[in-house]
């Protein structure tokens, strides 16, 4: 059976000309916590680079960032980055991630169990980011996926740019980013399969009055259509579907809302809404929180801490945890 799900996933990369896509799963809880994208948020870690490369910069410096994800059944998501400035205009960063989807029984089409095998991908990062003017700074993210499902494996190389707008007088950020380009290098059989590339559109503020800030990220930019399919009939299993593609459904899958509660720039406690993930499980056991994620962080000197939690339907609940520390404040101290 756990074969087979492999060669499923595989082939619906195939079809879809889609493959690797762990690449578009954040590894910060705080983006977590706000719908899973967010390019345009300012604030003092590592983790949000993933996002934005424009997002590193050298008041990122000597900080290392560590995240743990454990999303659905038994897959777990890990990894760790360092940041470190160059100069007073420009930073570098590297960073790895591991997803590891846990241990299958391989079996033969008769259901003859042949042993075990395991299931991951792996990505490996280097950031580099430079200020264009006091207001504006450009970064590039390189990228190389390896993905090994049982006795398949491929490879990929991919690259994000990404452009950030941050006035700071008024707390306003705008960004910019084009992610995932790229290709295979590596095919897990004869046929190709493209990256998740996407274009993202971003915004984050403070409000000027009350300690909120409020983030709106438009994403999936490469086309409008994003249709969606429900049962007719929602207490039947074997209801026909029926396709959803009007045009405020197609906006709202566009978009991402955040809402966050900043009293000091140490602590945060934040809500998301991600429409398209609510409506994607809706031929699912849908509960009320689908769609909805949390964050909250604090950070006490040189060390940052972060949680998210998410539940998309009632069977899987996903859980994010974020470290940052910089090395610097040690080293200065």
């Amino acid at each position: 059976m756990a074969l087979c799900l492999v060669a499923g996933i595989q082939l619906q990369a195939q079809e879809t000309s889609n493959a690797y896509q762990v690449l578009s799963v954040t590894p910060s809880s705080h983006v977590y916590g706000l719908g899973g994208h967010n390019i345009a948020l300012i604030d003092d870690d590592i983790n949000l680079v993933e996002q934005n490369p424009a997002l590193l910069g050298p008041e990122i410096d000597h900080q290392i960032g560590l995240n743990y994800m454990h999303y659905i059944g038994g897959t777990n998501f890990m990894g760790a980055r360092y940041g470190q400035g160059i100069n007073e205009h420009s930073a570098w960063a590297a960073g790895l991630q591991y997803y590891g989807y846990g241990s299958f029984t391989a079996t033969e089409a008769d259901g003859t169990v042949t042993g075990t095998f395991s299931a991951h991908d792996l990505a490996v990062n280097a950031t580099y980011s430079h200020d264009i003017n006091d207001y504006l700074r450009g970064g590039i993210n390189l990228k190389f996926a390896y993905s090994s499902y049982e006795s398949y494996s491929s490879a990929a190389l991919a690259a994000d740019l990404g452009i950030n707008y941050y006035n700071p007088e008024n707390e306003l950020s705008l960004s910019l980013v084009a992610k995932n380009l790229g290709g295979e290098v590596k095919k897990f059989s004869d046929k190709s399969s493209s990256l998740p590339w996407d274009i993202q559109l971003g915004y984050s503020q403070m409000l000027r009055s009350v300690p909120f800030r409020i983030s709106i990220t438009a994403h999936s930019l490469r086309y409008w259509h994003l249709p969606y399919y429900e049962p007719s009939d929602k207490n039947s299993a074997s209801s026909a579907l029926v396709k959803h593609d009007k045009f405020m459904s197609n906006l709202f899958r566009h978009l991402v809302f955040g809402v966050e509660f900043v009293p000091t720039d140490k602590v945060y406690v934040g809500v998301g809404y991600n429409y398209k993930t609510r409506t994607d499980m809706t031929a699912y056991k849908r509960n009320f929180l689908s769609g909805l994620s949390i964050a909250a962080g604090l950070r006490v000197k040189s060390l940052g801490f972060g949680v998210a939690f998410a539940q998309p339907h009632t069977g899987a609940t996903t859980f994010m945890l974020n470290l940052n520390f910089s090395l610097g404040y040690l080293l200065h101290r």
